[in-house]
């Protein structure tokens, strides 16, 4: 078997890449999509043939109207396969503090969000989905300890 027919034979998985934005005062920026009932963090799917921090910087001007260099990966979080989804790999990077200038220059997207706000990571699960509040208080610890978490579904392995 080439490596080609080997290539066609192994399970492709859904990419997606988030970015974690902070305000000076250590709150996380969490926006409101519109074709979603729940809150999330900036970002989504990663298009074919485009690396996850590649991903993450389109998602951000698309979303915020940004320009923006990615900091270091927080975390990575494998999410098996579940109703209506394939598994997959979620990609999550220091967006840094948005204050002053930067702050002032976000555009939300009016096709893609109804609005914005930064949360105390202490009260994320209130708007999020369970799933993504722990990757989200993971990926907070691992910014404070300079460290990158792995995740199975949100936890921390």
């Amino acid at each position: 078997m080439s490596s080609e027919e080997y290539d066609r034979t192994l399970p492709r998985k859904r990419v997606a890449a988030g970015v974690l934005f902070f305000d000076p005062e250590g709150r996380v920026l969490l926006v409101d999509p519109v074709c979603k009932p729940l809150w999330e963090i900036p970002g989504g799917a990663v298009e074919w043939d485009e690396s996850p921090r590649a991903g993450a910087v389109r998602e951000v001007r698309e979303e915020l109207g940004l320009e923006w260099e990615p900091g270091r990966l927080l975390g990575v979080d494998w999410r098996g396969e579940r109703p209506g989804r394939s598994e997959g790999l979620v990609y999550v990077f220091d967006g840094g503090v948005l204050g002053g200038d930067r702050l002032a220059g976000v555009r939300l997207q009016a096709e893609e969000l109804g609005a914005m706000e930064f949360v105390a990571v202490n009260r994320v699960r209130e708007r999020l989905v369970e799933r993504l509040a722990v990757r989200v208080e993971a990926c907070v610890r691992a910014r404070e300890q300079g460290l990158t978490v792995y995740m199975e579904h949100g936890v921390p392995v």
